[in-house]
């Protein structure tokens, strides 16, 4: 491999880590049941917060339905990291497909 290329790929590495590390400190939010549930997790998939607004909820009648909309709440800010992660990270796969000899 040139010189050339392995300068290009370190600095992709460096660059591949600064984006990891900028997504795990970013803050991401997911909601369910029209707001009754909401979570907040960091890019590391680490829950900050979760608030719930028991007016929303019957309880205990309700007990079942708030243990699925915080289930629910939870899955959608997971989709939402793991969609920013995809497109921040997805730039750089797509950059080595350019190389020769890499895939």
């Amino acid at each position: 491999m040139n010189p050339s290329m392995i300068k290009k790929l370190q600095q992709m590495q460096k660059d591949m880590m600064k984006a990891q590390k900028e997504l795990e400190a970013s803050t991401f939010y997911g909601s369910a049941g029209g707001g009754a549930v909401n979570v907040e997790f960091n890019g590391a998939k680490t829950m900050q917060r979760l608030t719930i607004d028991y007016d929303a909820f019957d309880l205990p009648d309700d007990a079942e339905m708030l243990q699925d909309t915080v289930v629910a709440a939870i899955n959608d800010c997971m989709r939402k990291i793991d969609d920013e992660t995809q497109a921040t990270m997805g730039q750089f796969s797509q950059g080595l497909g350019g190389m020769p000899g890499m895939f």
